[in-house]
């Protein structure tokens, strides 16, 4: 009975890790040791027994449990793990006699970390149980102005009066109103069946609120609920029946909507990129599926490169799930790939997309063998008329990153581990240590490659004691391990200050819609012999930053505001005077470097200590990416 569930608990968790990566959102269990303030910027006051909303338990308060779960709190880890078997004892314990013992918590602006009874919790999420009890400690940060802090210190005077903790409103003075709305006084207390009668009408309404879609308005169900009851009266709707409340619900949705502005225009600050469902006009009903596969050189389980591919296909299925189907064809090497694009053909695939700079050349010839079929590689700087290629800016993440690393590099040392010495890995490395500069004049950037023959990349690291290290992109949930993206360590553990993110879905999406548009065939000139690359960024939402919570607040504006610029296309990572390790590379103040330049560089920036290698030094399994991308294909 037990191991079912786990089963069944493992696919909710592996579908939320997913969803989550793919809108840029932290995949596992938040850490409140990461988030909370400095010390001696807060208090702790214990609540005791507190009855806790399942729904606000969000993660732990140390490290340790963090990446056993998704962000659901469903379990991730292998179902012949130690964990998976606790878990699944746990869960019968809970379907024959139910779990009872207290957890231990904190909970931080009104949300929940568990201390003890991770499992407990995430056996009794997966079960649906509305709250769970606990004993509570709260983490009372210092009074400041910012409006998530004042809104958790009128919420903590509410409490006083009414130890309700399962509503939340996203503008201040609410609370106070919500008093006087059910006919309290400043500060009067309420009794227990004002707390009973309260909870019971929530209930029914948010029920209602989010049956009608109110989870895709900007607001909370507590903002929708107070304007609500500000409208009709407390007590007259509290008395309707469930079918009177859903009539003036709808009569008042309108009102709900109204109270987005607010958050709206503050979230026009980002580029919008919502797509518009294009395919009621763009197919007729009879249209049959688009039939794609993916080609891969690895696993989702094995490499992180592939795993970002495989979000991207996962996208796909999500966004166009009567549109299109896909198939992946895994452990792709360059001895077998002919016959998995082959497989991928007779299966009646009529898109292909082949992951990885190795495949160029198997995609050029069955291209080629296949001219019905569109085939696109995963590569820069390739060019044939026979297929096209893709790729995306990194570089442009890096700099950002970089300028992070600036900010942070208290002893001006920062390391950069690369793979690939490739085209467009040395875009990134200078782009990077070019946003250092830019912020700190002194950082010096220490390049290592983790695919070098020779040498020991942590000791390596450990001489050089750099501030901030900047590792792989993103990890597989396999290896549960924090050294990705820009982090430095403290206390022996590294501490994550951003992560840059490939939103390979959002590619194939606008690429897909081309098609269905019937704009495919625009890109192409029977008057051109030029071929066609893609070469997307920032701008399109292919690529994205993730910065952490608990970057300076200046340096997170800085960011912001160099993100800005360069989506809108009035920055240029690579513009104005440039060095390398060896001269001058461009003199003007005001000239950018061009695509073909950014794609092809061959030279490190002169705030760079190391190389480019050359293949003989490195490992086995580079040598086919070399062979193809390699900006020094000769030893």
């Amino acid at each position: 009975m037990g191991r079912e569930e786990y089963s069944k608990a493992f696919r909710l968790g592996k579908k939320d890790y997913q969803s989550r990566m793919l809108h840029g959102v932290k995949p596992t269990l938040q850490v409140l040791d990461d988030i909370m303030p400095e010390k001696g910027s807060y208090s702790e006051q214990p609540l005791g027994l507190v009855q806790i909303p399942a729904d606000q338990i969000v993660g732990t308060k140390t490290i340790g449990r963090s990446n056993s779960f998704a962000g659901n709190f469903m379990p991730i880890l292998r179902e012949n793990s130690e964990f998976a078997q606790k878990w699944s004892a746990l869960s019968t314990s809970h379907i024959k006699e139910g779990i009872r013992e207290p957890i231990k918590a904190y909970e931080y602006m009104n949300k929940f970390y568990v201390l003890e009874g991770n499992k407990r919790v995430s056996v009794m999420k997966y079960f649906g149980v509305v709250s769970i009890p606990g004993n509570v400690t709260r983490i009372v940060p210092r009074r400041t102005e910012e409006k998530e802090n004042k809104i958790y210190y009128e919420f903590m005077d509410f409490y006083r009066c009414a130890p309700i903790n399962y509503i939340w409103f996203s503008r201040e003075g609410s609370f106070a109103k919500l008093q006087k709305a059910v006919g309290k006084e400043p500060g009067e207390m309420w009794t227990d069946e004002d707390l009973l009668k309260f909870s019971a009408f929530y209930t029914r309404f948010s029920a209602e609120y989010k049956a009608k879609g109110g989870n895709k308005l900007h607001i909370t169900p507590g903002d929708a609920f107070l304007s609500f009851i500000t409208l009709h009266g407390y007590d007259k709707t509290e008395e309707k029946t469930t079918n009177d409340l859903k009539e003036l619900m709808v009569k008042s949705w309108e009102e709900f909507k109204l109270l987005q502005e607010e958050k709206y225009i503050d979230l026009k600050m980002q580029p919008n990129q919502e797509k518009k469902p294009l395919f009621n006009l763009l197919l007729p009903l009879s249209s049959t599926k688009q039939k794609i596969a993916f080609i891969y050189e690895k696993t989702p389980g094995t490499s992180a490169w592939t795993y970002a591919h495989e979000l991207g296909r996962l996208y796909l299925d999500q966004t166009f799930p009567e549109e299109v189907h896909t198939l992946c064809y895994e452990n792709g090497t360059p001895e077998n790939v002919d016959t998995l694009i082959e497989e991928a053909i007779s299966s009646g695939c009529n898109l292909i997309f082949t992951t990885t700079p190795a495949f160029v050349q198997a995609s050029v010839k069955a291209a080629i063998a296949h001219p019905e079929t569109r085939i696109l590689s995963c590569s820069l700087n390739t060019s044939h008329r026979y297929i096209r290629t893709y790729y995306s800016r990194m570089h442009e993440a890096k700099f950002l990153m970089g300028a992070i690393a600036g900010a942070m590099a208290d002893n001006n040392r920062l390391a950069y581990i690369a793979d690939y010495p490739i085209y467009g890995s040395i875009a990134n490395i200078n782009a990077f240590a070019l946003g250092a500069k830019m912020i700190n004049p002194r950082a010096k950037v220490y390049l290592e490659w983790s695919t070098m023959k020779e040498g020991d990349i942590e000791e390596k690291i450990h001489e050089i004691n750099p501030s901030c290290i900047s590792g792989k992109d993103m990890v597989i949930p396999e290896e549960g391990s924090r050294f990705f993206g820009l982090y430095h360590m403290n206390g022996g553990y590294p501490r994550n200050l951003a992560m840059p993110l490939h939103h390979w879905g959002k590619f194939y999406e606008q690429l897909i819609r081309t098609i269905m548009d019937g704009k495919w065939k625009y890109d192409d000139n029977p008057a051109s012999t030029k071929a066609i690359n893609y070469w997307w960024g920032m701008s399109s939402g292919v690529i994205d930053l993730i910065c952490s919570q608990h970057l300076p607040i200046g340096t997170k504006r800085l960011t912001e505001l160099l993100k800005a610029t360069i989506c809108s296309e009035q920055f240029n990572p690579f513009s104005g005077i440039l060095y390398s390790q060896t001269g001058l590379v461009t003199d003007s103040p005001d000239r950018s470097l061009s695509p073909e330049e950014i794609m092809t560089m061959d030279w490190l920036a002169e705030n760079i200590i190391g190389t480019i290698p050359a293949k003989e030094d490195l490992k086995e399994q580079a040598v086919p990416v070399i062979d193809q991308q390699g900006v020094k294909k000769e030893g």
